[in-house]
C-alpha cells in the first residue's frame, strides 16, 4: 500500500500551503512504475486547482460550503432524488464535481491546451460562439466523455478562444496580436510531460504529480499585468475580456464551479454570507424536473494589479475572477433544445435585463410563464422525445425474464415497472448563459443580443481536431443503456421510437 503525506504544494506548483499526495520517498512509490489512470491524474489536478483557487480567491470557499449545506437539506428532504442520483451514478460525484473557464489568445494557446487537458482524460466537446451575446470569443468543453470516466470525476474546462478578427480598431488589434505572440503560457516541464503522454502512451504516479504542478503554473493568477496602464485602459475600452486576456501573463482561471441540486436556496441565501449574486439564475426557470444548466454567481472581484510602465510599476485594479454554481438537468435532444432555444429567445426579446439588474423580476416572472410551454414531467418529456434517458432493467423485469413473461415494447415494459429509465445529466454549456456570466462578472448585468458570427472552422483549425458533437454522446450513452437492458432481459432488436 502506497503511504500519503501532507506536502509543501510549492514542490507541485507554488500556490497553496498542503496538498495530499504520495510520499515520494516510499518504496512503493519509488518502485512503482505503472502509468495511472487518465482519471487519477483528472482528480489530483482538480484538488489541486481547487485548493488554489481557494486560497487566491477565499469567497470561493465560502461558496462550497453553502453548496454543501443546501445540497445535504435537498437530499435529506427528498429521498427519491436521492434514490434516482444513486441508480444513474451521480450521488457519490456531486461533491466532488466542479466546472472551471479559462481564455486564451492566440491559436497556439488553443492547441496545446488540448494535448494537456488529454492527459487528464478530457476532450472537446460542443462549439459555442459566444459572440451571440457581445462577447468576442469563440468556446468548447473540455471533458471527460467515457460514462466511467464521468462518474469518477466529471471536471469541465469552458476554454474560450479571443478573436481578434472582432476588434474594430485595426491599430489596437495589431498591438494586441503582437503581445500575445510574446508570451508562453506553459512551462517546459509541463510541455515536456505532455510530450512524454503522447510517446509513451501514459505517465508514472511520480511524473502524475509533477505534471499536475507544472499545469497548474498556466492557470494561476498574476498580479503583475504585462502592458502599461495606457495599453490596458485603451483595451478595456474595446472590451473589458480583451483586456483580461491580453494584458496579463496567463489565463488565470477566473471560476470555479460546484455543482448544487437548489440553485434557488443558494441565490437566497447568498447574502447571508456575505456574497452578493448576479441579478438573475442564467438558463431555463426553476422546474420539477430540472433541464440542461441553471447558472449564477457572484460579482467579480477588484483586485490590485502592477502595471508595467516604463516609469515603474504602476498600481490599478483589474476585475476578473469570481465564483460559479451550477445545477444541471436532463440534456435534451435536438427537438428539445430547439423549443429551449425558442421560448429563450422569446423572453430575451421582450424582457432584457438592464443594468444593475433592472427588471430581474419581470425577466424571471416572463421566464417561467413561457417554459410552461415545455412539458414537465420526465415521462412526458421521454415519450414526446425531448430529452436523453438511460435505461437498465428493474428487478421485477429479471424475474420475469427467468419466467418467460416480458413484453417486447418499450412502453409496455416501462409500463408494467420491468425497465427504468433516469435522465441523462446534461454535461455540457449554453452559449447564451456563458456570455451572461461573463457579461456580469466584467461588470456588465445588462443583457444583450447579437446576430452570430460564428466561425467553427477557424476554431477547430487552431485547436487541430474537430469538437465532438455532444448532441451524438447523449444519443449513444441512450441506445447503448437500452441495447444493454433489452440483453438483460433477453429481448433482442427493440427500437426506441420516441427520440426525434
Amino acid at each position: 500500500m502506497i503511504c500519503f503525506q501532507k506536502v509543501d504544494i510549492h514542490s507541485v506548483g507554488g500556490f497553496v500551503k498542503d496538498i495530499i499526495l504520495p510520499k515520494r520517498n516510499d518504496p512503493e512509490f519509488l518502485m512503482s512504475s505503472a502509468f495511472v489512470s487518465t482519471d487519477r491524474i483528472r482528480s489530483l489536478f482538480t484538488e489541486a486547482m481547487s485548493q488554489m483557487y481557494r486560497t487566491e480567491v477565499p469567497q470561493y470557499g465560502t461558496l462550497i460550503e453553502l453548496v454543501a449545506d443546501v445540497n445535504r437539506e435537498v437530499l435529506a428532504a427528498n429521498p427519491e432524488l436521492r434514490e434516482r442520483l444513486n441508480r444513474a451514478g451521480e450521488l457519490a460525484r456531486i461533491d466532488v464535481e466542479r466546472h472551471g473557464a479559462i481564455r486564451l489568445g492566440t491559436a497556439e494557446e488553443l492547441f496545446t491546451i488540448r494535448r494537456l487537458f488529454a492527459v487528464m482524460g478530457m476532450q472537446a466537446v460542443g462549439y459555442y460562439d459566444l459572440s451571440v451575446a457581445g462577447v468576442p470569443v469563440h468556446s468548447t468543453c473540455f471533458r471527460p466523455i467515457d460514462e466511467a470516466a464521468l462518474s469518477v470525476n466529471p471536471f469541465r474546462v469552458f476554454t474560450s478562444l479571443l478573436r481578434l478578427e472582432l476588434i474594430e480598431d485595426e491599430t489596437l488589434r495589431a498591438e494586441a496580436e503582437a503581445i500575445l505572440a510574446k508570451r508562453r503560457i506553459y512551462t517546459p516541464r509541463a510541455l515536456a510531460l505532455i510530450e512524454r503522454h503522447e510517446q509513451a502512451g501514459g505517465l508514472t504516479e511520480a511524473e502524475a504529480i509533477e505534471f499536475v504542478g507544472q499545469a497548474l503554473e498556466t492557470f494561476r493568477w498574476h498580479g503583475e499585468a504585462t502592458v502599461s496602464a495606457e495599453t490596458y485602459k485603451r483595451l478595456h475600452e474595446a472590451h473589458r475580456l480583451i483586456a483580461d486576456v491580453v494584458s496579463f501573463k496567463g489565463p488565470h482561471i477566473n471560476h470555479l464551479t460546484p455543482r448544487t441540486l437548489d440553485i434557488d436556496e443558494v441565490q437566497r441565501r447568498m447574502p447571508e454570507r456575505g456574497i452578493t449574486p448576479k441579478a438573475v439564475i442564467e438558463g431555463p426557470p426553476r422546474r420539477d424536473c430540472d433541464i440542461l444548466l441553471r447558472q449564477t454567481s457572484f460579482k467579480a472581484l477588484e483586485e490590485p494589479i502592477a502595471f508595467a510602465d516604463e516609469a515603474g510599476r504602476k498600481q490599478g485594479t483589474h476585475t476578473a475572477r469570481f465564483g460559479e454554481i451550477e445545477q444541471r438537468g436532463v440534456a435534451l435532444t435536438a427537438k428539445g433544445r430547439a423549443r429551449y432555444d425558442q421560448l429563450l429567445a422569446s423572453v430575451r426579446g421582450e424582457v432584457q435585463v438592464g443594468a444593475a439588474g433592472a427588471k430581474a423580476t419581470d425577466y424571471d416572472n416572463e421566464l417561467a410563464e413561457r417554459f410552461k410551454a415545455l412539458p414537465d414531467s420526465w415521462d412526458a418529456m421521454r415519450r414526446e422525445g425531448l430529452a436523453f434517458f438511460r435505461y437498465s432493467a428493474a428487478p421485477a423485469g429479471l424475474a420475469a425474464a427467468v419466467r418467460g413473461k416480458l413484453p417486447s415494447d418499450v412502453e409496455a415494459l416501462i409500463a408494467t415497472g420491468y425497465l427504468t429509465s433516469d435522465p441523462i445529466v446534461y454535461e455540457d454549456f449554453l452559449p447564451v448563459s456563458a456570455a451572461g456570466i461573463f457579461q456580469s462578472n466584467l461588470g456588465m448585468d445588462q443583457q444583450q443580443n447579437y446576430a452570430t458570427r460564428s466561425n467553427r472552422a477557424a476554431f477547430e483549425d487552431a485547436l487541430g481536431a474537430s469538437v465532438q458533437d455532444e448532441l451524438e454522446l447523449y444519443a449513444e450513452l441512450q441506445s447503448g443503456s437500452l441495447d444493454a437492458a433489452m440483453t438483460m432481459l433477453g429481448i433482442a432488436g427493440p427500437q426506441l421510437k420516441t427520440v426525434a
